[in-house]
C-alpha cells in the first residue's frame, strides 16, 4: 500500500487543476449573475416609475406581464443561488472505515488515516465489533492541526492525542468515540483536520462517519446548501450489503448527484494488476450488482480507465461510474470530477443565458413597437387631418351644389305626395276636439287646434320624405370617410396618456362624427337632418292664419291642407336647409380642428418620451443585456468545449483577425475570428451581433456561427478578446474572382447572395456590409454570406454610418435608411460578378479619398457599363443601385429575374466557361 501512497501526486495535481478551473469560472458566473440582478433591478425600477407616470399603454412601455419576465423565475433563481459559487466538496463514502480511509489517503497522497487490521472493523454492526468513528473534515491551513468542532464551526475544548506531539497519521483514539463518553456534544463533534495541501486550497474533503455514530442524512446535511459534492464510494468487498445499498439510495435521493464507485484492495492485501485486468475483461460481481440496482446505466458505466463517454464529453449529464483498477484510479476520478463540476456550471450558464436571451428579445420587440409608434402616430394624425378636410370639403360641395337639386327634389316630393296628403287631411280625425256631424262653426281656439293638427300631418309626412332623401345623398360618405376616421381616431385616443384629455376628446369626437356631419343611416325623430327639415316646414306653414271660424267639413280640411302645401316655397326651404347645413358644417369643422390640435398636443409629449425610451433601449438596455448574454454563452461554450487553438492566420479585417482552427466543439474545420473590442461601444456592438447571428435559424446561404469564447489571456494576457468560432469555407468571392469563375458560377453566386439577403430581411435584419470579402465560397463555388458585424434589426439601428464605401447607398449618409441599402450593395456586387474581375470601377478609382467618393455617390456617380455587359444584367444592377430607395426592386423580384437571366445565358448550350458576358450573348 505504501507504493500506492507515493503515486497519487499526479492525481493531486490534476484534481487541483480541475478545482482551480472550476473556481475561476465560478467567479465569472457570480459576477455575471450579480450584474444581471443589478440590471434587472434598475430596469424594473425605471419602468415601474415610467408606467406609473408618463408611459403610454400602446407599446411605448413594457406591460406588467412583460416586466415580470425581467427577473429570474423562482425555481431558476433557487438553483443559481445554490449553484453559482458553490463550494466543491469531495465526499468519501464507503463500505467501512478501512475502505474510506484507504481512498482518502490515495486522494491526498499521504498516509493520513490509519490502516491495518483494526481499520477493517465493520461499520454498522454487520460483523465483529461495532465501529464508532467520527465524521472527518479536511480543510486548508498553514499548519497541521486537529480539532473537535460541532457543526457550525464551534470548536470544543478537548485534549486530543495528536496535540501531544508531532504526527503524520491521525491517532486512532482521536478518530473514535469511546463508549464511556456521555457528553452528547462530544459524541456529535466532527474531527477537523487542517493541512497545508494544494488540493485543499481548492476544495474541502469530508469522510462520512460510521452509521452507528450519525445517520447519513444528518452527516450530509451540510452538502445540501451551496455545495457541489463529488461523491466517491470506496468498496473493498465483492458486493454491497442490503444496508449499504439502502444507505446509498438515501444519499442519491438527498443530493441528486452521481456517485463514483471505487474498488479498493482489502486492507493488508498487496495490490495486484491481475485482478484489475481480469475485471476489465469479465464484469465483476460488483459491476453486475450496481447494474442490476440501476446505479450504472449500462456497459459504458464501468469506466475503469476513466475515459468519459461521448455524451459526458459534450456536456451530457454525468452518470454513476465504477472504477475497478485502483492503480489507474486517477484516470477515472479526474474526468468524473470535471464532469460533475462542469455539469453544474454549464446548467447555471445555460439558465443565465436563457434568461438573457428572453429578455433581450423582449427589448428588441419593444424597440420595434417604439419605432412603429414613432412612425405611425404622426402619420395617423396627418391622415386624420387630411381625411377630415376631405370630408368637410365634400360635404360643403354637396351643400353648395345640391341646392338646386334639393329644390327640385322638394318640388317633386310635394307634387308626388299632394293628392295623398289632401285625401289624408280630409279624412283626418282630430284629437281633443268634438266636431258636430253637420260641421257647425266652433270656437276660434278649436279652429286653430284643427289647423295645427292638419299642418302637423303635412309636416311629418314631408319631413320624413325630404329628410330621408337628403340623408341618402350623403350616406355613401359614411364608410369611406367617417368609418375610417372613426377607427383612426379611436386608435389615437387609446394612445393618449392624460385621462381627462382622453375622456373630453373621445366624447367630442363622437359628437362630431355622429351628429355634426348629419350622416345617421336610420331615420328617427332625433335625427339632426329630420329636425332641420321639420323646423323649416313648420315655420312656413304656421304663418297661415284664418280670421273667420269656418264649418269643419272634409272640404274645409282639404282646403286648409292645400293652402298649407301651396304656401311652401321649395326654393326657400332648400336655401334655408343648405344655409344651416353649411353653418353647422363650419362649426363642426372648427370644433374638430381644435379637438385634433388638443389630441396632437397630447401625443407630442408622449412621443418625445417614447423616442427617449427608444434611444435608451437601443443605446443602453439592449447592449448591456447583450454583453451579459455574450459572457454567459461564452462561459457555457468554454466549459463544454474548452478554448479553441489558434492556427495560422487566414486574413485581417478592420475589426479582427481570422485564424484557422482545426476543430472545436465537434465542428471541423473551423475559422476563428478574434476581436479585441477597444471600448464599451464595440463590446456592445459585438455582443448584439453575436445575439442576432446566434438567434438566426441555420440557413444554407449563411455561414454558421458555432460559438464564442472570451479569452482573457489573449496576446499573452495584454488584452481580452472575443473568439468567434464559425464554419470555415474554401475562399472568399474576392479570391474566387481573381482565380477565375465561369459565367454560370458567377450568376449562381449572385442567386445565392440574394437568397441569403432575403432570408436575413425575412428575419427582420439588415446586413449593411454586403461586399466581395463577406461572401465566402465552398469547394463547389456556392456562396454563403458571412460577417454579420453590422447586422441589426431596423428598429435597433441608431443611424450610424457603417459599411464599405463603394457599396454604401447614398441614404446611409443621412442616417435614415431601411433594408433597401442591401439591395444597393448587391447591385454593386453584381457589377463585379458581371465583370468577372476585382478591378475597381473606373468611376470610383478616380476618387482620391473616401470623402470624394461619398460626395460623388451622393451626386449620382455609379460604376460604368462595360462593353461585355448583357443588357438585362445592366438594367438589373442599375435598378438595384437607384438613388431613390423606393425605386429599387424588391429582392423577391430580383431573384426570379436573375434566374431568368441565368436560364437564358447558361442553359441554352452556351459555353459558360467564359469570364465575360459578351461572349455569352
Amino acid at each position: 500500500m505504501d507504493g500506492n501512497i507515493q503515486r497519487p501526486t499526479l492525481l493531486v495535481r490534476e484534481l487541483t487543476r480541475v478545482f482551480n478551473s472550476y473556481n475561476k469560472y465560478s467567479v465569472q458566473l457570480k459576477n455575471n449573475m450579480k450584474e444581471t440582478n443589478v440590471f434587472f433591478r434598475e430596469i424594473r425600477q425605471n419602468y415601474s416609475n415610467a408606467c406609473s407616470s408618463t408611459m403610454s399603454s400602446d407599446g411605448a412601455s413594457l406591460e406588467a406581464g412583460q416586466l415580470s419576465c425581467i427577473a429570474f423565475p423562482s425555481h431558476e433563481e433557487a438553483f443559481l443561488r445554490n449553484t453559482v459559487g458553490a463550494v466543491p466538496y469531495i465526499v468519501v463514502l464507503g463500505q467501512d472505515c478501512a475502505a474510506r480511509y484507504q481512498l482518502l489517503n490515495y486522494l491526498l497522497g499521504e498516509k493520513l488515516l490509519p490502516l491495518g487490521p483494526e481499520a477493517g472493523e465493520a461499520c454498522g454492526g454487520v460483523q465483529g465489533t461495532v465501529c464508532k468513528r467520527r465524521k472527518l473534515c479536511f480543510t486548508h491551513g498553514g499548519q497541521r492541526r486537529l480539532s473537535l468542532a460541532l457543526p457550525g464551526q464551534y470548536e470544543l475544548v478537548h485534549q486530543l492525542a495528536a496535540n501531544c506531539g508531532r504526527w503524520e497519521t491521525v491517532p486512532r483514539e482521536d478518530l473514535e468515540i469511546h463508549e464511556e463518553c456521555e457528553d452528547p456534544a462530544h459524541r456529535l463533534a466532527e474531527l477537523e483536520i487542517t493541512l497545508h495541501h494544494p488540493l485543499l486550497q481548492e476544495a474541502k474533503v469530508m469522510v462520512v462517519p460510521c452509521p452507528s455514530v450519525q445517520p447519513i442524512e444528518e452527516a450530509l446535511e451540510d452538502c445540501t446548501r451551496c455545495v457541489i459534492p463529488i461523491m466517491l464510494c470506496a468498496v473493498n468487498q465483492e458486493c454491497l450489503s442490503t444496508e449499504q445499498v439502502a444507505e446509498l439510495w438515501k444519499v442519491k435521493k438527498m443530493l441528486c448527484f452521481p456517485i463514483c464507485f471505487v474498488r479498493v484492495p482489502d486492507v493488508g492485501a498487496a495490490a495486484s494488476p491481475e485482478p484489475g485486468r481480469h475485471a476489465e475483461r469479465d464484469r465483476s460481481p460488483l459491476h453486475k450488482q450496481l447494474l442490476s440496482l440501476g446505479f450504472l446505466s449500462g456497459p459504458t458505466g464501468n469506466c475503469s480507465c476513466g475515459a468519459p463517454t461521448v455524451s459526458q464529453s459534450l456536456g451530457g449529464k454525468p452518470q454513476d461510474m465504477l472504477g475497478e483498477t485502483f492503480e489507474k484510479l486517477h484516470r477515472l476520478l479526474v474526468p468524473f470530477t470535471r464532469q460533475v463540476l462542469q455539469n453544474q456550471q454549464v446548467e447555471a450558464a445555460n439558465l443565465l443565458n436563457g434568461l438573457h436571451c428572453r429578455c433581450l428579445d423582449l427589448f428588441i420587440n419593444q424597440a420595434f413597437d417604439l419605432q412603429r409608434d414613432l412612425q405611425i402616430t404622426p402619420r395617423r394624425l396627418e391622415y386624420t387631418r387630411e381625411k377630415e378636410v376631405e370630408l368637410f370639403t365634400s360635404l360643403m360641395a354637396i351643400a353648395n351644389r345640391k341646392q338646386e337639386e334639393m329644390k327640385e327634389m322638394i318640388v317633386e316630393t310635394l307634387s308626388s305626395m299632394k293628392e295623398q296628403l289632401l285625401e289624408d287631411a280630409a279624412n283626418l280625425e282630430f284629437t281633443d276636439i268634438i266636431v258636430t256631424t253637420n260641421g257647425e262653426a266652433v270656437t276660434s281656439k278649436e279652429i286653430k287646434s284643427c289647423i295645427q293638427q292638419i299642418q302637423e300631418l303635412i309636416v311629418v309626412r314631408l319631413n320624413k320624405a325630404v329628410a330621408n332623401k337628403l340623408i341618402s345623398s350623403v350616406d355613401y360618405l359614411r364608410e369611406s370617410f367617417v368609418g375610417t376616421l372613426e377607427r383612426c381616431l379611436n386608435s389615437l385616443e387609446k394612445s393618449t396618456i392624460e385621462s381627462s384629455a382622453h375622456i373630453i376628446t373621445s366624447d367630442h369626437l363622437k359628437q362630431l362624427l355622429n351628429a355634426a356631419y348629419h350622416v345617421e343611416v336610420t331615420f328617427h325623430s332625433g335625427s339632426s337632418v329630420t329636425r332641420l327639415v321639420w323646423e323649416q316646414i313648420k315655420q312656413i306653414i304656421q304663418r297661415i292664419t284664418f280670421v273667420n271660424p269656418p264649418a269643419i267639413t272634409p272640404e274645409w280640411k282639404r282646403k286648409v291642407a292645400q293652402d298649407a302645401i301651396e304656401s311652401l316655397s321649395a326654393a326657400k326651404l332648400a336655401r334655408s336647409i343648405c344655409s344651416q347645413f353649411r353653418t353647422r358644417l363650419n362649426c363642426s369643422h372648427e370644433a374638430f380642428a381644435a379637438s385634433l390640435r388638443q389630441l396632437e398636443e397630447g401625443h407630442t409629449g408622449r412621443l418625445e418620451r417614447t423616442e427617449d425610451l427608444w434611444l435608451r433601449v437601443r443605446k443602453d438596455h439592449a447592449p448591456r443585456l447583450a454583453r451579459l448574454s455574450l459572457e454567459s454563452r461564452s462561459l457555457r461554450d468554454v466549459l463544454l468545449h474548452g478554448k479553441p487553438k489558434l492556427g495560422q492566420e487566414l486574413g485581417r479585417g478592420q475589426y479582427g483577425v481570422v485564424y484557422f482552427c482545426d476543430n472545436w466543439g465537434g465542428h471541423y474545420p473551423c475559422a476563428l475570428k478574434s476581436v479585441v473590442p477597444p471600448d464599451d461601444k464595440h463590446w456592445n456592438d459585438l455582443a448584439l451581433e453575436f445575439h442576432y447571428t446566434r438567434s438566426l435559424p441555420k440557413h444554407e446561404r449563411l455561414v454558421d456561427l458555432h460559438g464564442s469564447v472570451i479569452d482573457h489571456s489573449y496576446a499573452e494576457g495584454s488584452s481580452t478578446a472575443v473568439l468567434l468560432i464559425m464554419e470555415r469555407l474554401h475562399r472568399d468571392l474576392y479570391t474566387g474572382l481573381k482565380a477565375g469563375l465561369s459565367l454560370k458560377e458567377r450568376l449562381q453566386i449572385a442567386l445565392d447572395v440574394v437568397e441569403g439577403i432575403r432570408f436575413l430581411h425575412g428575419q427582420g435584419l439588415l446586413h449593411r456590409d454586403i461586399k466581395l470579402k463577406n461572401v465566402l465560397l465552398d469547394k463547389q463555388n456556392r456562396a454563403k454570406i458571412t460577417d454579420l458585424g453590422f447586422c441589426k434589426p431596423e428598429a435597433m439601428m441608431s443611424g450610424s454610418i457603417v459599411g464599405t464605401p463603394i457599396h454604401m447607398a447614398p441614404e446611409l449618409f443621412t442616417g435614415k435608411y431601411d433594408n433597401s441599402v442591401d439591395v444597393y450593395a448587391f447591385g454593386i456586387l453584381f457589377w463585379y460578378l458581371c465583370s468577372g474581375s476585382v478591378k475597381l470601377p473606373e468611376t470610383f478609382e478616380k476618387c482620391s479619398s473616401k470623402d470624394q467618393l461619398w460626395t460623388n455617390v451622393k451626386k449620382g456617380a455609379r460604376p460604368e457599363r462595360l462593353p461585355s455587359f448583357d443588357e438585362e444584367c445592366w438594367q438589373l444592377m442599375e435598378a438595384c443601385w437607384n438613388g431613390d430607395p423606393s425605386q429599387r426592386p424588391l429582392l423577391g423580384i430580383v431573384e426570379p429575374s436573375l434566374q431568368s437571366i441565368m436560364d437564358r445565358l447558361c442553359n441554352c448550350g452556351t459555353d459558360c466557361k467564359s469570364n465575360s458576358l459578351e461572349d455569352s450573348n
